[in-house]
């Protein structure tokens, strides 16, 4: 099987999910990692591997959505809930910019007390005060959020986010798109639905963006095929997404943690990047996530398929 896939991949024909269910499942984990390095130069012969100086502030941790896998998040009225004034959020990308920053990836909780201006605020105020620091703010849920409290379509607000100044999103919180795994760790979210349409319409306004998915809760393989497959699909119609970012479940201090029996290590880390690398051929890059995997687990991604380090999160 393996020599087939290296033809296949070779010949620069797509993978059909029966052999994308035999890497995640069988490939001798070596041999998968030298046939993605194999794609990753045959896509990118430079050997350069590229990364953003950024930041990663939040602007609240208020939230109503109690994702089952969410460390991060406080209901509102807990004391040790926070929002941030726009001026308290650009103290923290001026800290940022004078470190070198180029990109501040700026998210928060669902937080219904929050109005559209406020995230428009954001936006127009970071371009205005710091035009050399791209504004890569606000996940799909956040977006489908601010639609909801402003009573706009997602189209509308997306318009108004890019007329203030925005032109990328991050892809954070598709967690894993799966009908199933999402009814059961963020039933409040919707389904794969809720995420793809967001980015849908994103691409369709010019917008470009990420997508990730966090694995390594209550996911089985066929899941993890349905994301692959449901970005994949997404990415023919526009070739908006600009790079593919895997990374772990972390259970700690989440309502998910007492299900989790086994912790994924970087074996697992490393097989889905290599899968991803050759499933997703019409992904540019493949990110290695060290700032959840480790630095060392990153430094291995590198030779997995991976050929961008990420941002360096000050």
């Amino acid at each position: 099987m393996l020599n087939q896939l290296r033809e296949k991949a070779r010949a620069g024909k797509r993978l059909d999910r029966a052999e994308g269910l035999w890497l995640l499942t069988e490939a001798p984990l070596l041999d998968l990692g030298s046939l993605a390095q194999e794609e990753r130069f045959r896509r990118i012969p430079d050997k350069r591997v590229t990364f953003v100086i950024d930041s990663n502030p939040n602007y609240t941790n208020v939230c109503v959505t109690d994702c089952q896998f969410c460390a991060f998040y406080r209901k509102p009225g807990d004391r040790e809930a926070y929002t941030l004034t726009v001026d308290e959020v650009m103290a923290k990308v001026e800290a940022a910019s004078r470190r070198g920053a180029t990109t501040v990836l700026l998210q928060g909780g669902h937080n219904p007390a929050l109005p559209l201006d406020y995230y428009l605020s954001l936006v127009g105020e970071t371009r205005r005060r710091f035009p050399g620091v791209t504004p890569h703010f606000f996940t799909a849920s956040e977006i489908q959020t601010m639609a909801q409290v402003a009573g706009k379509p997602v189209a509308e607000v997306l318009a108004l986010l890019k007329e203030s100044g925005q032109t990328t999103l991050p892809g954070g919180g598709a967690e894993v798109l799966s009908e199933r795994v999402r009814k059961r760790i963020e039933p409040k979210k919707g389904g794969p639905a809720a995420w793809l349409d967001v980015h849908r319409e994103a691409h369709r306004q010019g917008f470009r963006s990420t997508a990730t998915m966090m694995y390594g809760h209550v996911e089985a393989p066929e899941d993890v095929l349905d994301h692959l497959d449901a970005i994949r699909e997404l990415q023919d119609e526009f070739g908006g997404f600009t790079a593919f970012v895997p990374w772990s479940f972390k259970p700690g201090n989440t309502l998910l943690e007492k299900w989790i029996k086994h912790y994924q290590g970087p074996n697992a880390y490393l097989r889905m990047l290599a899968v991803s690398r050759l499933y997703l051929d019409n992904f540019p890059h493949v990110q290695a996530s060290w700032f959840s995997e480790g630095k060392r687990a990153g430094q291995v991604a590198l030779h997995w398929g991976a050929d961008d380090f990420g941002g360096t999160l000050f």
